[in-house]
């Protein structure tokens, strides 16, 4: 939930004027204004070097995960790998792609015993958890990342990396904005005494300002399907939308305006009309089934260095390798149609005893070879298709009040989720001055204007969350700078009669695998999706080993690279 995302290893400069643009906005050349004078940026500049500043925001401590059904499924999956036979002669396996669902790949073959080669296009490593450093040693990411409990594969990483102490815990609470009461929020509070599913109802019911009695009963009677059916049930509704799955179950619109908007825009940046309801029902079984499913984490840091680097390291240590500014122009067939190599923009041809595209499905659409686009495993990624998202950053020159340590829900027309980083994040934080960053969304619409008109637009929904804080005119709090991150192509939108698209890691072309979240595993459009699709890619690889390693195609003592 609240990931999204930039390209990996694709060659969209060779492609017309729209991918033009796509790879210009999805590169990391982020723009961005600073509109103070250069004695504001001193004096700020001054403050951030005068010394360490004492962080005093205080998190939660880790929930117990380790014992969950979950966890542990996860635990052993990761297990299997550490435990594989060793290879006689590792694989060298060339992946395209680091963002979390390659790092992922190329972690887990390097716990097998395998040679992983990791490919990243870009000069930053993450794809949708990437971020930058601004000239003043800020820094702007791709999107607002929430790391939860229900993410058994991401908490399970966390701890084989040993970088535990690096999620910064908050508390059991989900915190919505009151549109019609602007300035107020409304919570809803996750006791820690209770076991799931009756915390989750607790907090529910407890609540009595976004919901009337009749309408959550209405709801209650609703979800009953779901609970009785199970995971056959929740597959089932893939082809009904949001809106028209409660109109179905008679559950009253007003349930999903208040709730569930918010709810699908942070999910997948889409509206209730357009999202399948398979994904908000997968959301509520892990919430609701998870004591500790929906209690959320942010990350200490910037993503690139605190997470993607120590997995760097892991696959670096084990004999693997990573390249950034590794851009591939073309996937190079041999006669019998299996991958020849992968060819750079520079020209360099790199070859391997197996192949992995990581990047998002677009990226893979755009450089699939003619003689692949009609098999049908690929033909059905047509449906598949990347949601524009937008991620605003905003400095103020004062501390903003009206927020809390916590992942906030804005239910605005315009924005979905926001968070104050000067608070909620240790390396961004900041004593007397808020940094708000905000996903855009939905931001079809919005894409293609101009950032000014973006962090206008952005302002005047500012002024109804802080309406004693925040003017559109800027006559109360000022705007130091701001970054926005365009993603015209992020996770793949999750519309109903999608699940039948979503392929299967292993390809039907021999020693050809595809990994990422629009890939099937059970968590959709998400950081944990996009790890497990890379723990289940790596176990086909290693399925395979023998049937690679017999091909006798590939030099198995090195990776050749010729020019």
């Amino acid at each position: 939930m609240v990931v999204f995302g930039n390209v990996s290893a694709a060659n969209l400069p060779y492609q017309n004027g729209f991918l033009d643009a796509l790879s210009s906005e999805l590169m990391g050349h982020n723009s961005f204004r600073i509109p103070i004078s250069s004695q504001a940026l001193k004096t700020r500049t001054r403050r951030r070097t005068s010394g360490p500043l004492q962080v005093v925001c205080v998190d939660i401590p880790r929930p117990e995960l380790d014992n969950t059904v979950n966890f542990l499924e996860a635990a052993s999956l990761s297990a299997s790998f550490r435990s594989a036979p060793r290879p006689a002669k590792p694989l060298k396996v060339v992946i395209a792609g680091a963002g979390l669902a390659g790092l992922s790949t190329a972690k887990y073959l390097a716990d097998a015993g395998h040679q992983p080669l990791l490919l990243e296009a870009r000069d930053v490593l993450g794809g949708k958890i990437a971020a930058w450093k601004d000239e003043d040693g800020d820094w702007y990411e791709t999107g607002l990342h929430i790391f939860f409990g229900a993410y058994p594969n991401v908490q399970n990483l966390f701890g084989e990396l040993g970088i535990n102490d690096r999620l910064q815990w908050k508390e059991h609470s989900m915190i919505f904005a009151m549109p019609s009461k602007p300035g107020e929020f409304s919570r809803f509070d996750f006791p820690d005494v209770l076991p799931a599913p009756l915390n989750g109802i607790w907090a529910i019911l407890r609540n009595n300002e976004m919901l009337t009695w009749p309408e959550k009963i209405k709801f209650a009677i609703g979800l009953l399907p779901a609970m009785v059916g199970g995971q056959a049930y929740v597959e089932a509704q893939d082809g009904l939308s949001v809106e028209e799955w409660m109109r179905k179950q008679g559950v009253p619109d007003r349930v999903t305006d208040e709730v569930f908007i918010a709810m699908s825009k942070a999910l997948n940046f889409i509206n209730p009309d357009e999202l399948s309801m398979q994904c908000i029902l997968i959301a509520l079984n892990r919430f609701l089934q998870e004591k500790h499913g929906s209690k959320m984490a942010f990350l200490d840091g910037n993503p690139p260095e605190r997470l993607c680097m120590p997995i760097v390291e892991h696959i670096r240590s084990l004999g693997g390798e990573v390249r950034l500014n590794s851009r591939i122009r073309k996937i190079e067939l041999e006669d019998d149609g299996t991958v020849k190599s992968f060819l750079l923009t520079d020209g360099t041809t790199i070859q391997g005893d197996a192949y992995v595209f990581a990047t998002p499905v677009d990226i893979l659409k755009l450089l699939l070879p003619d003689s692949w686009k009609e098999i049908p495993y690929f033909k059905r990624l047509e449906k598949l298709v990347g949601v524009p998202v937008i991620n605003v950053h905003i400095w103020f020159d004062r501390k903003l009040k009206n927020t809390y340590d916590h992942l906030l829900f804005s239910r605005s027309n315009l924005l979905s989720v926001y968070a104050d980083m000067s608070l909620t994040c240790k390396e961004y934080y900041d004593p007397n001055r808020s940094m708000l960053e905000l996903v855009f969304a939905p931001a079809e619409e919005w894409i293609s204007r101009t950032d000014s008109d973006i962090i206008d637009a952005t302002m005047k929904e500012l002024e109804k969350l802080f309406p004693d804080e925040i003017a559109a005119d800027q006559s109360k709090a000022k705007i130091l700078k701001y970054h926005v991150v365009k993603t015209p192509r992020s996770v793949y939108k999750t519309i109903p009669d999608c699940e039948p698209c979503r392929p299967l890691q292993r390809s039907p072309i021999q020693g050809f695998y595809l990994a990422g979240d629009y890939t099937k595993q059970k968590y959709l459009a998400s950081m944990e999706g996009a790890v497990l699709s890379g723990k289940f890619c790596s176990q086909s690889i290693v399925q395979d080993y023998e049937l690679l390693a017999a091909s006798g195609r590939r030099n198995l003592s090195e990776t050749t690279v010729s020019t």
